[in-house]
């Protein structure tokens, strides 16, 4: 069965989740730090095209395949669109062994405790119903901690797990990613809460359920390793937050068991001017070092 395959996959094998989700608001700058400027797309739709090229030209590239990029996450439209006339996701897992993944949420809630929770998801079993049908094995959704607020992080753990929850219903494996803002001052207390709350929902688990986590890189190494032994877990994962793709290895290297889910530290460096020899070389430098600091 393709769905225990993909799990085996998700929960053992080396390498990293590539996160090619930007949503509509981050999208001009993705494609800004690609080389494409705004002037060069007029509306929506041309803006989510050439997204779609860029992520389409990444996926073909060949060092994307699951020797060393474990899996990959998409955004709807991503999930909604094909490559080379095949369905993304099916494209994916097929042709280049990559498990795919889907960002669900639809943005964050204005800043309350310190935090910002997720924006309501009513059409979420909706979308995980398309996502099962698509050939999506799980599911990502991204909140926001901006203090060390046990009030507000308390409240966004809650929701992550409570969501999570819902997603599992569907059979889908949900990425819970309560993002710690590397910029704080208390990053470090913050990152305290998270593990104390996110040990409390996890014991509080049904034993026939896991999860995957999605959280910033650990200002103490080894600060999550609770959460890599948790029978309740299937993999934690890190975003690289805005630090470079270097910072970001280095610091990914010191915490035994996470791996990475990078977003721009992987396509640091990509343009859509250069030839298709050097994309794909910068590319495969890129992959090779991400890799690298994933096994350490």
């Amino acid at each position: 069965m393709t769905n225990a395959e993909m799990a085996k996959q998700a929960a053992e094998k080396d390498g990293f989740i590539a996160a090619l989700d930007q949503s509509g608001g981050s999208t001009p700058k993705a494609l800004r730090l690609y080389g494409v400027e705004e002037s060069a797309y007029s509306g929506d739709e041309e803006m989510f095209g050439l997204i779609h090229e860029m992520r389409a030209r990444i996926i073909k590239s060949p060092a994307f395949t699951g020797e060393k990029v474990m899996g990959a996450i998409l955004f709807e439209r991503t999930m909604d669109g094909e490559i080379d006339g095949v369905p993304t996701a099916k494209y994916l897992w097929e042709e280049r062994g990559v498990v795919p993944f889907l960002k669900v949420d639809k943005g964050l809630a204005d800043e309350d405790n310190g935090v910002q929770v997720m924006k309501p998801m009513p059409e979420l079993d909706a979308l995980c119903e398309r996502a099962v049908a698509k050939g999506i094995f799980g599911t990502k959704m991204r909140s926001n901690i901006n203090a060390a607020n046990a009030e507000g992080i308390a409240a966004i753990i809650a929701q992550q797990f409570e969501v999570g929850e819902q997603i599992l219903t569907h059979g889908l494996m949900p990425i819970l990613e309560p993002e710690v803002n590397i910029k704080i001052a208390d990053k470090a207390e913050a990152e305290d809460i998270v593990l104390a709350e996110t040990l409390k929902h996890l014991d509080a688990m049904d034993e026939s359920k896991q999860v995957m986590l999605k959280l910033s890189i650990p200002t103490r190494p080894n600060q999550y390793k609770p959460l890599v032994d948790h029978p309740r877990v299937m993999r934690v994962v890190a975003l690289s937050g805005g630090y470079s793709r270097e910072e970001a290895c280095e610091k990914l290297a010191l915490n035994d068991g996470m791996i990475a889910s990078f977003s721009r530290a992987l396509t640091e460096g990509l343009s859509a001017q250069q030839s298709d020899a050097e994309f794909d070389a910068i590319l495969a430098d890129a992959i090779d070092k991400i890799y690298g600091c994933s096994r350490a």
